[in-house]
């Protein structure tokens, strides 16, 4: 795959020590927690949910979700014109590149009011997909909406809302994190099928193949040291006395990876549904660690759907 990178300096992040707040979920527990919470937990855990956040604005279709002491922010597409499928592939792409907006929503976490709407992307290019916070830093790549197509990598910072672009892939990335211990940035191509690691100024080290075949990852967060996790869905044929291949079936589930081995560590179903029928992994999912276990804020539905888009609170115990 021919790859071309445009480099910018990867201006505002900060130092690893100043880093305060749990990737996309602060107040939440020291971060080696997580880690360590995560590779224990098993499907027997029992998730209850704690909190309903009903957002009051269009939300279109939810992609990422960061998690701070005061905020949530929000990654979404709106599609103005969707895309088409080819009958056969023109100049690599199988579909028409359709018309959008991107927006990373800032919600206050309290009320759930709109606190801004940045817009992101330009043209052709706006699918923002997984989103992950790195000190003041979202980091965000916001995509053409089709396979093995191009993805500006983008900061928005915290403080002043200023976005910046880093680099331009020559392929769809779906979500990203920045890996601390390695100081490399890690992104999912389409489906989460491929994996890449950049420098912090775009150039591309290695590429590596996604040791999970059982979901498609949709949002990611990092956890030190040197692992990510993420929340994913497959959508799968129903039997035939449920509807057979036209119907379909949502497993949803949580993985914790080792970006160092590129191994799966813990893998874990994650069945809970929304009024819409969707189960709760697929979309935006952040995690973390509290006092007793883990908390889990996920926003799975689309605004135009039955209730609109809620973000969910659920909170598992894993202390005893």
């Amino acid at each position: 795959m021919r790859t071309y990178l445009r480099k910018f300096g990867l201006i505002g992040l900060v130092a690893v020590g100043v880093l305060a707040l749990a990737s996309s979920a602060a107040a939440a527990g020291p971060r080696s927690e997580l880690g360590d919470r995560l590779a224990g937990i098993d499907r027997s855990a029992v998730w209850t949910k704690t909190a309903e956040l009903k957002l009051g604005f269009p939300t279109f279709h939810p992609e990422g979700l960061v998690v701070t002491r005061d905020r949530y922010y929000l990654s979404s597409t709106e599609i103005i014109e969707p895309t088409v499928k080819y009958p056969a592939p023109i100049d690599g792409y199988d579909r028409t590149p359709g018309k959008g907006i991107g927006h990373l929503f800032v919600i206050d976490r309290a009320s759930g009011h709109l606190l801004k709407d940045v817009v992101l992307g330009h043209d052709i290019v706006y699918h923002p997909g997984g989103i992950d916070l790195y000190g003041d830093q979202i980091l965000v790549p916001v995509a053409q909406y089709r396979p093995n197509s191009s993805t500006d990598i983008l900061t928005v910072d915290t403080r002043t809302l200023k976005v910046k672009r880093l680099f331009t892939m020559d392929d769809h990335v779906g979500g990203i994190v920045y890996d601390t211990s390695s100081r490399r940035l890690v992104g999912n191509t389409w489906g989460s099928r491929t994996f890449y690691e950049w420098t912090t100024k775009g150039r591309l080290l290695k590429t590596w193949r996604n040791p999970d075949n059982l979901l498609d990852f949709q949002d990611c967060q990092y956890v030190p040291d040197g692992k990510m996790a993420c929340g994913g869905i497959t959508a799968l044929p129903q039997t035939p006395v449920a509807g057979g291949t036209s119907a379909s079936y949502e497993l949803g589930g949580i993985a914790l990876m080792d970006l160092k081995r590129r191994t799966v560590i813990n893998e874990i179903p994650f069945q809970q549904w929304t009024p819409a029928g969707h189960v709760m992994t697929r979309n935006p999912v952040k995690i973390a660690a509290d006092a007793t276990g883990l908390t889990l804020w996920a926003a799975p539905d689309n605004g135009e759907e039955v209730s609109g888009t809620t973000i969910y609170t659920w909170h598992a115990d894993t202390a005893g």
